[in-house]
């Protein structure tokens, strides 16, 4: 239960659900267990009547005493019926006080988990899988909704009408009582084991199912190349491997789960006959009367649910016990960035590394090694390098996707670690080299990052990033449905979307990685004047593969292997005659060939 410990927050928060609740459920119990001693009496009133009626045989009082039989009876009859019908009332008022609780407290939790992974760095992203974060986030958190609502009002059911009952038998005769409930230490043993088995087991399956949620996600995402490469049959094979794993799993808690009950019923099956063969004796001695007998098996049937209920809800709660810890697992990871700071700071974008050095915490690459520079408020700076080199990173590293390992990156003289994140980045427009589109309208796309924007604004965005005249073509223009990850752009288009989505915010440092490189010389162009206008005194970072993107930059940081290997204008750099030479010079080779 040691997990399942960090719900009670949530039942401090609705302890005036759980309080009524419980008291209905006392309610309801104690309208169980009274018919039982009705109905007893009822047995024993009939028995004496019997005999009565056939002592009057042949006389005229016969008749009188058929029809009070006949009322007692009725009485009777009714008087259960109403105990029976109040008892469903309490029982209904119980559901939708402890029931309703559950669905609150599955919102809660849920809110809490998303919450929790919006604030976890890109690291703990690139460690953990979407289907398994997915599964956390739903069936975990459905099966530990299932231990505060229907697992805690059985168990309240359970232990109320256990003790009512049992209180109830010895009332009326200690000796039958305790031959009735002579079967149930063997129950708890009982118990006891399949419940170790439970918890081992569920844990099994929900990582099954988050290794199979997995598998499905990341196959639909890359449905284009299995049907490149015509791997549907690769692909259903190993789905069939992964789901026969997880259905292997399942059928062996299946298997738990039904030689539980039907022992648990063979148990109850031997206290009836306890109580029959016993209670005869009792009845023949004089010590109890047939109506106790009643009673007592009725009291005994009335077990049979809880007791039954006693191992779906151990199930229930062994599996919830599984699911939270998988759940507690993900909300004990910390944050690796922290912002203690709540002051917000306008940005002039001066940008400082010094002597900073980053090493993938997931993959022990080392990508930036000692890396410094400066850059000044209102430049455009271009940073260009072979493959792997660490241009992402230093995009990444500026916006504090991850802090530096040594070393210190100031803004405006300030460490970007005291900065207000939250503030900071809203200050920043970024722009991936893996373009990301949400599926949702286009105009919405755009006006991401704002949380109030005119159509004017998105217009204006549009036309800056070449996009305009794509999108008044479609059908419903501005309001188009993008497919998942915007799948019914071209590569150009959603990159062009994706720029309109950071110049909307007309942010004060603007960072492009690589995003330019699936639209033509000519819309490039075009992108870039317009940067120019737009983001005049203001800070842009352009990471680049061909040099004539970034030929007009203020400053241009080449890097290779983590470090700057040669930084300074376009025209300085081909006076050094060295790496960057040599790069212009096997581009231009290209555009030579290309044309002949």
């Amino acid at each position: 239960m040691k997990h399942l410990s960090r719900l009670n927050k949530y039942f401090l928060k609705y302890k005036w659900w759980i309080i009524p609740g419980s008291i209905f459920v006392v309610i309801s119990n104690i309208f169980g267990v009274v018919p039982a001693q009705v109905i007893g009496y009822a047995v024993d009133l009939i028995t004496e009547n019997v005999q009565i009626y056939n002592l009057f045989n042949g006389f005229d009082r016969q008749e009188v005493i058929y029809s009070i039989f006949s009322s007692n009876l009725l009485y009777f009859g009714l008087l259960v019926i109403g105990l029976y019908i109040l008892r469903g009332l309490f029982l209904f008022f119980m559901r939708q006080t402890i029931i309703l609780m559950s669905r609150h407290i599955e919102f809660d939790m849920k809110n809490e988990i998303y919450q929790h992974y919006q604030e976890l760095s890109l690291g703990f992203y690139r460690r953990n899988n979407t289907g398994d974060l997915m599964n956390r986030a739903t069936e975990d958190v459905n099966r530990v909704r299932m231990y505060v609502g229907p697992a805690i009002m059985y168990t309240i059911n359970t232990f109320v009408l256990s003790v009512l009952i049992i209180w109830s038998m010895f009332d009326v005769n200690s000796k039958l009582a305790i031959y009735c409930l002579l079967p149930l230490p063997f129950l708890v043993v009982i118990i006891y084991y399949v419940n170790t088995l439970i918890f081992k087991k569920s844990g099994q399956i929900q990582e099954r199912l988050s290794e199979l949620s997995s598998f499905v996600q990341e196959r639909f995402s890359g449905i284009r190349i299995i049907k490149s490469y015509v791997r549907e049959d690769y692909t259903r094979n190993m789905f069939e491997i992964q789901s026969n794993n997880y259905k292997k799993d399942s059928m062996s808690l299946v298997k738990v789960s039904a030689l539980f009950y039907p022992t648990m019923l063979l148990l109850i099956g031997l206290s009836t006959i306890l109580t029959i063969f016993i209670g005869g004796k009792q009845v023949m001695n004089g010590n109890i009367t047939a109506g106790n007998i009643a009673e007592f098996i009725i009291y005994i049937n009335q077990l049979t649910f809880p007791v039954t209920m006693l191992g779906w809800v151990t199930s229930l709660i062994q599996r919830a016990a599984a699911s939270q810890k998988r759940i507690n697992e993900f909300l004990d990871i910390p944050s690796d960035i922290q912002s203690n700071s709540s002051a917000d700071q306008d940005l002039a974008g001066n940008i400082s590394f010094q002597n900073v050095s980053f090493t993938y915490p997931d993959t022990g690459i080392e990508a930036l090694k000692n890396i410094s520079f400066d850059i000044k408020s209102g430049e455009f700076v271009a940073i260009i390098g072979k493959t792997g080199s660490g241009k992402s990173t230093l995009a990444n590293l500026i916006m504090r996707m991850y802090d530096v390992e040594r070393g210190k990156i100031k803004i405006d003289n300030t460490e970007l670690k005291s900065l207000n994140l939250k503030n900071y980045r809203g200050q920043i427009g970024f722009v991936p080299q893996e373009v990301f589109l949400f599926s949702d309208t286009i105009k919405n796309n755009i006006a991401f990052g704002l949380d109030q924007v005119t159509d004017e604004e998105v217009h204006e965005a549009a036309k800056n990033a070449s996009v305009y005249q794509n999108i008044i073509h479609f059908e419903d223009q501005f309001q188009t449905m993008l497919g998942e990850r915007g799948i019914t752009l071209s590569g150009g288009q959603k990159q062009r979307v994706s720029i309109a989505r950071a110049l909307i915010k007309s942010p004060k440092i603007l960072i492009f990685d690589d995003c330019l490189s699936a639209v033509d010389t000519k819309t490039e162009e075009e992108i870039l004047h317009n940067l120019g206008k737009i983001m005049k005194d203001k800070t842009s970072i352009l990471i680049a593969h061909r040099i004539s993107t970034i030929k007009n930059a203020d400053k241009i940081l080449v890097l290779d292997d983590g470090k700057i290997i040669e930084q300074g204008s376009h025209n300085e750099l081909l006076k050094l005659n060295g790496t960057y030479t040599e790069l212009y010079n096997n581009q231009l080779l290209e555009e030579v060939t290309k044309s002949i």
